[in-house]
């Protein structure tokens, strides 16, 4: 049998350089893992909240049930959003010592707004603020659209810490940082604290390379395949140096994890890690050598290539690839997009099933 490394890679990275990692999912067993190893945050969205529900489906009917009982008239939606926040408020709870010990710079759990509002800027700021206030150490995620700019810039302002999410550009990961530092900057001229804030934002590698594979398979390109594997280290890299350059006071977070760069080439770097538990228990038995390469660039033939072949790489990897404008129409956002908003109707029609119970199942 393989021996087991005495600390485990995560564990080391988060004990010998400024890289942080955060567990990519609400489900507690997994949370308490990541913790144990290091971790110092959490992140959920539809997906993660619809697959732990399901996973933790007979903890969760009895609550489910009890709070149809006492709300006659409640819908399928109002009893989803009380299951999500109950699910963040335990998270949040595991987290606190974290949030405490760091002055409020760690130890955050990222809950997202309904992904029906992402063209609503008025409906994600109100949710938002609802959602704040379910504990003290949460991060608001809202997606990189066009109206999400403007969610962002307000939250700030009002003194909610924000996370990014549906980020899969260099552009759209500096027009957050800028509307940050717009909310900050107002925040700070009325003389409010802004010093416990802790501003995000998520660039999701794995999903970019989804997409490209994606146009690969439709256009019918050839390039070497391990070309597409480095198109979102690539992206988070560039966006990385330019915050670093402009001294921008968001943290980077990388998310969507598809092969083990996304974890070994941003190792060294001042960023954070939502890393799936699946994908932890692997980087923990890896052989992969705790080293820092986010300093180290990509191949430039290999970025080279990517430009020469992919029009929606040029647009992810320069910095005035998209405009805000185009934040919405670009393909992996709308693909991501669609894919939360189908998980999301996949919870709510968990908690149809409860609420309706089916006839047909029941043989009546």
């Amino acid at each position: 049998m393989e021996a087991m490394p005495s600390v485990y890679p995560l564990t080391l990275m988060s004990r010998k350089t400024p890289t942080e990692f955060w567990n990519d999912s609400c489900a507690i067993d997994e949370m308490s893992y990541a913790i144990k190893n290091g971790a110092v945050g959490a992140t959920t969205n539809p997906v993660i909240v619809a697959t732990v529900l399901k996973k933790e489906f007979p903890e969760w009917e009895p609550r489910i049930r009890e709070y149809i009982k006492a709300n006659q008239s409640c819908t399928e939606d109002e009893i989803a959003w009380t299951i999500i926040e109950e699910m963040a408020a335990k998270g949040a709870a595991l987290l606190f010592p974290i949030f405490e010990a760091s002055r409020g710079k760690k130890g955050r759990l990222s809950v997202q707004t309904n992904p029906k509002y992402f063209r609503d800027a008025g409906r994600m700021v109100e949710q938002a603020l609802r959602l704040n206030a379910i504990a003290p150490n949460l991060n608001i995620k809202l997606p990189a659209t066009r109206a999400g700019m403007d969610a962002i810039e307000q939250l700030t302002y009002l003194g909610v810490s924000t996370n990014a999410t549906v980020c899969f550009t260099v552009a759209q990961a500096l027009a957050v940082a800028e509307a940050t530092e717009r909310g900050l900057c107002r925040r700070e001229r009325e003389g409010k604290d802004a010093a416990g804030m802790s501003p995000m934002c998520a660039i999701m590698a794995g999903r970019l390379d989804d997409w490209l594979k994606k146009i690969t398979d439709k256009k019918g390109i050839i390039t070497d395949p391990g070309n597409l594997e480095w198109a979102g280290v690539a992206v988070v890299k560039k966006a990385y140096a330019l915050y670093t350059e402009r001294g921008y006071r968001t943290r980077l977070l990388t998310a969507a994890y598809r092969n083990h760069m996304q974890w070994s080439e941003f190792i060294g770097g001042k960023i954070s890690m939502t890393i799936p538990y699946e994908w932890q228990l692997r980087f923990n038995v890896s052989d992969v050598a705790v080293n820092d390469r986010m300093s180290v660039p990509v191949d430039p033939r290999i970025v080279g290539e990517l430009e020469k072949k992919y029009p929606d790489f040029r647009r992810a990897y320069d910095e005035k690839g998209l405009s805000v404008a185009d934040f919405d129409y670009f393909g992996a956002t709308r693909r991501t997009l669609r894919q939360f908003l189908k998980s999301y109707d996949d919870l709510v029609a968990l908690i149809r099933d409860a609420l309706i119970l089916d006839p047909d199942i029941r043989g009546e």
